[in-house]
């Protein structure tokens, strides 16, 4: 197996490794997924090194921000999968959903320490750095918090980048040294650390483990304390599941990936983000997947670090094109996240576009919506309705849309700030996605971040606009607005969410 580069190792806190604990403990909270994981890779290499039995604990809080039946069910996927995978097999395989708020505080303290070592996700947005900053300072052992975010390694740029241009320079120059260090697929294959054969009975009867069918079950769900307005999306979560939606993906779309993406009537998005948020796919088995179907090596890298959008990588104009989404923007967003602080904070945005927009923050606004209205799909435009409707039933928007959502926002919000608000509770809430990196930096592009000034204008001043009409010309909506038009069930049912509109 190979070592985890010391890049994407970090110290959670000062406390030292306890040699004569019973178990090494990975703590599982933002890379689901047991294969493609630096962080689990981590673990074993450490109850390995120890000769100590492995324990993946997987919890999920009910008192997490947006909390709901669509989040929960969506997590809850991978670990009915990870019970079913992990039963009877090392490691040992702890599944714990919270029953009511406040009701698992404890359970790390007492886990940790009976442990040698505490292993957990490094992971740069939501709420996750602050609790994991709390858990280092509550364990009596080391914390090592091991970064499996992207192709880079958070650590390797120390400063936030403005462009995707001045970004993509940086990847050209720096991506190879990191490229092939990828985790390892299965970790878990030959385990050669001790059994774990169970947890005392004290700690399992005050934190009881949830059985496959439990996690299974959608009454288990529904007796919880979470959002039940907001139900299930049609798209189910796991890593089987991503992994057949890659496939799909490489077998029907890639070969079209580039002319046909912005159009919403083609479908050909990779429709992965909900995967890579959850940690359910990781982006070095996506880009493994395309570059063996492009037959591609690092001889084919171009020596030229010039930012260029395409043909950098060496392989074909649609392969580039996704890898420019997957890895060039995505890796922005999450270097953001990990340099920026308050990335998620208005005043964070680039001082030009706050400078122009409170220029216009008087400007009448062609027309103006509470944010009921906005969340009800009750606008006078029919295709941003339907992005609304899309992002209501499926937990999505298509990728050349969402930057038309957000646009429309901020020019039928009274201000600005309010628009961002408006922007982060419909996203966070109902996007599958949302509360990631990638999806904060989509939200915050919308406004100004990482773009230029553009001819100036009202309301938006020289913040880049759009319209629903030019959106017309340029793409393919006629099907989209008949899937997700008035009274549309959006293909795949789920009406209780179109209730709402």
């Amino acid at each position: 197996m190979p070592k985890t580069p010391p890049l994407r190792i970090r110290a959670g806190n000062m406390a030292r490794t306890n040699p004569d604990g019973e178990y090494v403990l990975y703590w599982m909270v933002a890379l689901r997924r047991l294969g493609w994981n630096f962080a689990l890779q981590r673990a074993v290499e450490l109850a390995e090194s120890l000769d100590r039995p492995l324990m993946i604990l997987e919890a999920l809080r009910v008192a997490y921000p947006w909390a709901s039946d669509r989040l929960h069910r969506f997590a809850l996927d991978g670990m009915a999968e990870h019970a079913g995978l992990l039963t009877g097999a090392r490691p040992f395989y702890y599944p714990y959903v919270e029953p009511e708020a406040g009701a698992g505080k404890g359970l790390l303290h007492d886990l940790g320490s009976r442990a040698c070592v505490v292993v957990s996700d490094d992971y740069p947005a939501f709420f996750l750095p602050r609790m994991l900053g709390r858990a280092g300072e509550i364990l009596p052992v080391r914390l090592e918090l091991v970064d499996s975010n992207g192709l880079l390694p958070l650590r390797a740029a120390d400063r936030a980048f403005t462009t995707a241009y001045s970004f993509r320079r940086f990847l050209h120059q720096t991506l190879p040294d990191h490229l092939m260090a990828s985790p390892d697929p299965g970790p878990l294959e030959d385990p050669c650390f001790p059994e774990l054969a169970s947890l005392p009975e004290t700690i399992l009867r005050k934190w009881p483990a949830a059985g496959r069918e439990q996690l299974a079950a959608d009454d288990f769900i529904a007796a919880l304390p979470i959002d039940h307005d907001v139900p299930p999306a049609p798209t189910s979560g796991g890593s089987g599941a991503a992994r057949q939606r890659l496939s799909e993906f490489l077998d029907r779309d890639l070969d079209r990936y580039a002319e046909a993406r912005n159009h919403p009537d083609l479908e050909a998005t990779s429709r992965l983000s909900p995967y890579l948020h959850w940690g359910h796919v990781s982006v070095h088995e996506v880009f493994r997947a395309v570059a063996e179907r492009e037959r591609w090596s690092p001889a084919r890298l171009s020596q030229r670090a010039d930012g260029r959008r395409s043909g950098w990588w060496g392989m074909g104009q649609n392969a580039e094109s996704f890898l420019d989404e997957l890895v060039t923007w995505r890796e922005l967003s999450y270097n953001t996240s990990a340099t920026l602080p308050d990335y998620e904070r208005y005043d964070s945005l680039p001082e030009w576009s706050r400078e122009t927009l409170a220029e216009h923050e008087a400007d009448p606004r062609p027309e103006v919506y509470t944010l009921d209205e906005f969340e009800e799909a009750k606008t006078h435009d029919p295709l941003w309705n339907a992005g609304q409707r899309e992002l209501l039933v499926e937990g999505r928007i298509h990728n050349y849309l969402r930057m038309l959502w957000g646009k429309k926002i901020l020019e039928w919000t009274r201000t600005p700030r309010k628009a961002l608000d408006v922007m982060i509770e419909l996203n966070n809430k109902y996007a599958l996605d949302g509360r990631d990196p990638n999806s904060y930096g989509g939200i915050f592009w919308t406004l100004g971040r990482y773009d230029r000034g553009w001819p100036e204008r009202a309301v938006y001043g020289k913040v880049r606009s759009m319209t629903s009409e030019s959106t017309r010309r340029k793409v393919s909506v006629d099907e989209y607005l008949k899937r997700y038009g008035p009274g549309a069930s959006g293909g795949e049912g789920h009406q209780a969410a179109l209730d709402l509109a």
